[in-house]
């Protein structure tokens, strides 16, 4: 199986920078390359993978990001018959590139459609296998090959059976995130709160954070990541989240889990994705007292936590879905153009002529055969051919061309290293398949 992994390019490809997207796109080509695909990572800067790594461009800060991008998405007639399928990362660039290609093309939709995108989607619905990264954010006027959630690497998570004695809030210090809510909760349950993430809004922190930090009770502890991050998640009795039941995905809500850490929110519509309501943590209505639910976390068995996302989250379960999902849509789409031998493209099909530009793979032939209603034309495009005529062998090169009457026995090889590429002409006035007489065949067609 040949993947061709497209990701964009105005930020490096790297697992130690996060970003989301080519977070993800590192980690699943490295996942895929562990397991023996071939994966050719086409993108800008340091991989971090075993892939076939392909660097678009030099970065050019002249050139808007985005016309960047748009410049990287490879031309179909450049990689025709390279790989088995396409998987981009894109979003939406890739799509009008679709029509013209012969290999299938998977899209992942990393973020909610705006009304804006949603009719370019809708338009190649159907001719593109798209892939939601959860069920939240999936339109219902669009059909979705699968929903794969990102995964995490559960190994870089250490697993604590042993219950905390603090609350954690990790996220954004906004009014969007309910931070102010809490630590109410905190007071309420008499269990120690520590906040941590970035201060996004100012104004919010000094007149609905600051004034209830005492260093004790409840916390602050700056904007804290890595190793220092995942020990907070690790030693803590509960992550809250009092966000609205609308509110952004939570990131640290895996992280938390992969610890044993218990999870208590609102209900909503990302969060009810990973908390197993009841098992994993507690999910609430608005109107209930959270603080009730954060006593009951005491119950609930840290294991749980861990095993939920090892099942449903992980980086393996992650790579096993895409494998499998490659399977499927290369299964439903390998169509009577391809043969063993190579590939062709039909360019033009009317009542007394037809066309196609035909792909023989190396070391490869077609067979032995006449036509009883047709002639043929043939134009060396690339590549080298050696054509069989009646017996008869003539070599061609690029530019050179021979003629195929009614009922000529003739073939093609290719005995270059390259793909051997042709123009075929058919005139006559009959070009169905069935009108194929073979006497030789490698495949054993006769």
């Amino acid at each position: 199986m040949k993947i061709a992994m497209l990701s964009p390019i105005n930020v490096s490809i790297s697992p130690r920078r996060y970003d989301v997207r080519r977070n993800l796109v590192s980690k699943l080509t490295k996942g895929l390359t562990e397991r023996g695909i071939e994966v050719s990572l086409i993108g800008h800067g340091y991989s971090g993978t075993e892939a076939l790594f392909f660097n678009a461009m030099a970065q050019n800060l002249e050139i808007r990001p985005e016309i960047l991008d748009c410049i990287h998405v490879p031309d179909p007639a450049e990689i025709e018959g390279s790989f088995d399928l396409i998987h981009s990362h894109f979003n939406f660039l890739p799509l009008a590139f679709s029509i013209t290609r012969k290999i299938p093309l998977a899209v992942t939709i990393h973020e909610p459609l705006s009304l804006g995108l949603l009719p370019t989607y809708i338009k190649y619905n159907k001719k593109i296998y798209y892939i939601a990264v959860n069920e939240a954010d999936k339109s219902p006027e669009l059909d979705y090959a699968a929903t794969i959630h990102n995964g995490i690497d559960t190994n870089s998570f250490k697993f604590s059976e042993q219950k905390g004695d603090y609350l954690l809030f990790c996220g954004g210090i906004q009014s969007s995130n309910a931070v102010r809510e809490c630590i109410e909760i905190a007071k309420k349950t008499g269990i120690r709160l520590v906040l941590a993430g970035i201060i996004r809004d100012r104004c919010y922190y000094k007149t609905q954070v600051q004034p209830y930090l005492d260093n004790d009770r409840i916390r602050y502890a700056g904007n804290v990541v890595g190793e220092q991050l995942k020990e907070l998640l690790a030693g803590a009795y509960a992550l809250v989240y009092a966000g609205g039941n609308e509110g952004l995905f939570v990131p640290s809500a895996l992280w938390a889990m992969a610890c044993g850490t218990p999870v208590v929110a609102f209900h909503g519509r990302y969060i009810e994705e990973i908390v197993e309501n009841g098992v994993t943590g507690f999910l609430g209505a608005e109107e209930e007292d959270m603080s009730q639910l954060v006593l009951k976390v005491k119950d609930l068995d840290r294991r749980k936590c861990r095993e939920r996302i090892e099942q449903h989250f992980s980086l393996e379960r992650m790579v096993d879905d895409y494998i499998r999902l490659y399977e499927k849509i290369i299964q439903q789409t390998t169509l009577e153009d391809h043969r063993p031998w190579g590939f062709y493209q039909i360019l033009e099909d009317k009542p007394d002529h037809k066309v196609k530009r035909i792909t023989v793979y190396p070391n490869q032939r077609l067979s032995y055969q006449r036509h009883a209603r047709r002639s043929e034309h043939w134009l060396v495009i690339s590549g080298r051919g050696v054509v069989t005529k009646n017996g008869k062998l003539y070599e061609l090169a690029a530019g050179d061309s021979i003629d195929l009457p009614v009922k000529t026995w003739h073939r093609i090889q290719n005995p270059g290293s390259e793909n051997l590429v042709f123009i075929e002409v058919q005139t006559g006035d009959y070009f169905g398949e069935d009108d194929i007489e073979r006497s030789e065949d490698d495949y054993g067609r006769t």
